[in-house]
């Protein structure tokens, strides 16, 4: 089984990716944390933003399939894809 994170800006965000994540059957289990709070540099600003992370509980035959979809279905124009 693999670990994925990524981030999105608020609660709800948050709660309808998890749920469609584990409806799709792309991961088996989501547990969201947060408010965490970001800092980090965007477009040549310095940032701070509250976030809630995203733990999706993957196994490794669906891996391909939820990053294409979180690709797909993230509101962020680069978001963070850790696994």
């Amino acid at each position: 089984m693999f670990i994925a994170w990524t981030t999105v800006a608020d609660r709800e965000t948050a709660d309808r990716l998890a749920g469609e994540a584990v409806a799709r059957a792309l991961a088996v289990c989501v547990q969201v944390e947060g408010p965490v709070v970001s800092h980090y540099r965007w477009q040549g600003n310095q940032e701070r933003t509250a976030e809630f992370r995203l733990m999706l509980k993957v196994l490794p035959d669906r891996l391909p399939a939820l990053e294409a979809w979180i690709h797909g279905a993230h509101p962020y124009e680069t978001p963070e894809w850790v696994v």
